[in-house]
């Protein structure tokens, strides 16, 4: 039988010493780190100074980080460039997707992964 006061229905209530729950953690937001930023951004500026791209975006939610790349804002993403760590071990944490949908390439490096976006070499 458990003793009832009446400042609660448990004895540490009538006490004055309520033991909390434990906060609840949220999970951590996931972004790109400085040296992934750069690695973008140089391919970005290549293509800008190129005339194919315009503008970009960034997204960082709970379970990935999103950077979208525009040839004008008003329109959708040519290409997404993700970084899911859930799929790290599995098939890689970098994916570049096409506007389609299509999985251009993915991987663990993610200079590897942004060849795919890479213009091909011209002779001079």
């Amino acid at each position: 039988m458990t003793e009832r006061t009446s400042a609660g229905s448990r004895p540490e209530e009538a006490a004055g010493h309520v033991i909390p729950f434990p906060a609840r953690a949220e999970p951590p937001q996931i972004a790109f780190n400085r040296d992934e930023l750069r690695t973008i951004f140089n391919l970005y500026g290549r293509q800008v100074a190129a005339g194919e791209w315009r503008d970009y975006a960034m997204d960082f939610r709970r379970d990935k980080a999103v950077f979208s790349i525009y040839r004008r804002s008003s329109e959708m993403p040519l290409y997404r460039i993700e970084k899911d760590p859930k799929l790290a071990r599995r098939q890689g944490a970098y994916a570049v997707i096409a506007a389609s949908g299509l999985v251009m390439k993915r991987g663990t490096e993610l200079a590897r992964v942004l060849a795919v976006l890479e213009p091909p070499p011209r002779a001079v």
